[in-house]
């Protein structure tokens, strides 16, 4: 028999069993790439996390013989349902072993949840911000997970939940780029420049990583902006904003970071990182000396680019700011001669613009992840 617990995020061993519980479930898997325990215990602390100013998270475990066997978040997620104009709850944190009832009953418990709070809908995997990876991963088991910008599930993870009768809702595609794909030919550098010009565009190059903390608050303004059209879009708050922005930059190379500028202001961005995701299966959660140094090495060393990240400003869109970052973003790569390949994660298929430039890019679609949903 199984029984739910409800988290009590003042319950210190409560929540590092809910923490702890995908380390035990994925220990013998080499694709899984655990988060930073600081990361991890800082999105159930509601005197940290932004979130928990207008909305409202709970956590389950299911229990069964005094061992934990599952997981789940159940949340309402109130800015996004008034902008949408929905009734929706979201669930994540979904962690189960292969047991049906256990994953049943931890989904009855989020229904009730939502039902008893006059919402109407269940959708997820959906966090409580753009930096949570969404949906569950329905291919590309056999590859590792990218860093923890994407989610990474077992496949009878689809199985349990599709069984519970939730359908797609949307798909997120991650393809990969050997990095030749960024030579950009002549001809485009061509429209780049009089795209520029035609516009009044310019992009920005940050000399050092003390410049570009600089430009945060400016870039996060963008970036509340820029994905407005989006599925997932609902507007930050000032404290959201620069808690997104302040965890890019906290992790970024100077040099990867794309800017382009109109009279000063940012209109457009692109994000990429070093791939640290071996250097994070190593830290197994723990930062401590010995850990940052190896993530700071593989930074150095590391042969992969993640681009998870760009936007434009509607009204700049369809101005050539796509090609322009594309072009820079180049550029860059081969200025660092180590680069063989680049990863853009989670393109929703909503995104047009983005497909079309994955496939002109000769983009390899090689992971998907799903949102589901579940009427009520």
């Amino acid at each position: 028999m199984v029984h739910i617990e409800r988290v009590d995020f003042a319950n210190k061993q409560q929540i590092k069993r809910f923490v702890q519980l995908p380390h035990r479930l994925y220990k013998s898997c080499p694709q899984w790439v655990p988060p930073l325990n600081i990361d991890a215990y800082a999105q159930l602390n509601p005197r940290k996390h932004p979130f928990y100013e207008h909305s409202d998270v709970e956590c389950f475990l299911a229990v069964r013989k005094g061992r934990d066997v599952g997981r789940i978040a159940a949340i309402e997620n109130r800015p996004y349902n008034k902008y949408h104009g929905v009734r929706e709850a979201n669930f994540y944190f979904f962690d189960c072993e292969n047991d049906p009832e256990a994953a049943a009953d931890l989904f009855e418990t989020v229904f009730d949840w939502a039902c008893k709070r006059g919402l109407n809908r269940v959708v997820g995997p959906k966090g409580m911000g753009p930096l949570d990876g969404y949906g569950l991963l329905t291919s590309g088991f056999e590859h590792r997970q990218t860093m923890t910008m994407l989610t990474y599930n077992y496949p009878y993870y689809v199985d349990l939940v599709e069984g519970l009768g939730f359908q797609k809702e949307v798909d997120f595609v991650s393809c990969y780029l050997p990095s030749d794909s960024f030579k950009i030919p002549e001809r485009i550098e061509r429209i780049a420049r009089r795209v520029m010009e035609r516009h009044h565009l310019q992009v920005k190059h940050f000399a050092s990583k003390r410049e570009l903390l600089q430009w945060v608050d400016r870039i996060g303004e963008a970036y509340n902006k820029a994905f407005i059209h989006n599925w997932e879009y609902y507007p930050l708050t000032e404290r959201e904003t620069d808690f997104v922005v302040q965890s890019i930059i906290t992790v970024a190379d100077h040099r990867l970071i794309k800017v382009i500028t109109h009279a000063g202001e940012v209109v457009g961005f692109l994000f990429a990182f070093p791939d640290v995701s071996a250097a994070l299966q190593r830290a197994r959660g723990h930062l401590n000396p010995l850990t940052l140094a190896d993530l700071l090495i593989t930074m150095r060393r590391t042969s992969a680019v993640v681009i998870n990240g760009m936007g434009i400003l509607p009204e700049f869109q369809g101005q050539g700011g796509n090609a322009l970052l594309y072009y820079e973003m180049g550029k860059t790569l081969l200025a660092f001669r180590r680069f063989t390949h680049v990863e853009m994660t989670q393109v929703a298929e909503t995104a047009r613009q983005m497909r079309a430039d994955l496939k002109n890019l000769n983009g390899v679609e090689y992971k998907n992840n799903r949102v589901y949903f579940r009427d009520l």
